[in-house]
């Protein structure tokens, strides 16, 4: 079983500004409301133990693989809920340029695994909602930076 939730927000600001906040990843305790806190610089190939929060939920812990860091363009990593094959997820953002002061950020998650039957509720109500507050973060992060 599959499911797949994407949420799109406009930013206003450059897509090189966008970026410097996105992938500053020591920076997320101070204004993300659900990727809290990255152990690690996350490396392509590599895994990094992120911490997660969500609004109506667990906290917890995951230790995603990095599958593609390009700047200016997508942050995506993978990560499972204990193995495998249970509770997959390939989480993603993408940046598009919309014009030099604006940006247009994706963020998405494909998810699969046996357990995506039980966790549909969650994952198309308060995962998805965790979504549009850390877009609306960024977006205020980043506007209010005024970077570039």
């Amino acid at each position: 079983m599959k499911a797949h939730i994407e949420n799109s927000i406009t930013i206003k600001a450059s897509i090189e500004s966008v970026w410097i906040v996105l992938s500053d990843f020591n920076k997320y305790p101070d204004w993300s409301p659900t990727i809290k806190q990255f152990f690690s610089i996350p490396s392509v190939g590599q895994r990094s133990k992120v911490r997660l929060e969500q609004s109506k939920g667990p906290s917890m812990n995951m230790n995603p693989l990095f599958l593609n860091i390009t700047p200016l363009k997508e942050l995506r990593w993978k990560g499972s809920l204990i193995v495998p094959g249970l509770f997959d997820g390939e989480h993603y953002f993408i940046l598009e340029k919309k014009s030099d002061h604006e940006t247009v950020l994706t963020q998405g998650e494909y998810f699969s695994g046996v357990l995506i039957y039980f966790f549909r509720k969650m994952i198309y109500g308060v995962t998805y909602n965790d979504f549009k507050s850390f877009n609306v973060a960024l977006k205020e992060q980043v506007e209010n930076r005024n970077i570039l």
